[in-house]
């Protein structure tokens, strides 16, 4: 399994992009942030998944471990395949994508092109019931204040979508309330930047 690739842009077409590392040339196709990054680096680095078919090996690129883990999210959900889910992250932002998971925004999903109604629903669907009733549990029984108990719940939950523990979201989300953040974007977009 190639995991992680670090190397010097040769070509870039389509969002995909041959990165040269030791001699070898890889050619994955990359989430549009990792694609527009390195576009104006020319070099850098890529999380990478290896997927295998019958009759086809391809590399598919991302920006952060937290980007790949949304896609492996994605693709574990029926009918979405790994170019469906390069798409979904290339026409979203990863906190935005997480919320409309967490608070079951059909619409919002099927807005992505070539989303139909039926495969946003499964996608909400299968992925909510990776977050489990227990981490659920947890969520509300955290001391978060009163009048933002929804949104910090929502924000929790789209965290923890994102591969990260439910301890390091609770205690994320609190510091955004703290820091000031009211709406849900705002408490997933601090929360984002200052996890740890």
């Amino acid at each position: 399994m190639i995991g992680y690739v670090k190397g010097k842009v040769l070509s870039l077409s389509n969002g995909v992009v041959l990165l040269e590392n030791n001699g070898i040339g890889y050619e994955i196709t990359c989430s549009a942030s990792v694609y527009q990054k390195l576009a104006d680096d020319k070099a850098g680095e890529v999380y990478t998944y290896l997927a295998v078919r019958e009759d086809d090996l391809s590399l598919y690129g991302f920006i952060s471990p937290e980007e790949k883990n949304m896609f492996l999210k994605l693709i574990s959900v029926s009918g979405v395949g790994p170019k469906m889910g390069i798409t979904v992250l290339s026409n979203m932002k990863l906190s935005d994508l997480a919320l409309k998971i967490a608070t079951s925004d059909v619409k919002g999903l099927s807005a992505i092109n070539g989303r139909g109604k039926k495969t946003a629903e499964r996608i909400i669907l299968e992925l909510r019931e990776k977050i489990t009733a227990d981490s659920e549990e947890v969520v509300s029984q955290t001391k978060l204040p009163e009048k933002d108990n929804q949104v910090n719940d929502d924000a929790v939950i789209a965290l923890m979508s994102l591969g990260f523990t439910k301890t390091e979201c609770v205690k994320a989300v609190k510091q955004a309330t703290e820091f000031g953040a009211k709406t849900i974007e705002e408490v997933i977009s601090y929360a984002i930047r200052n996890i740890k």
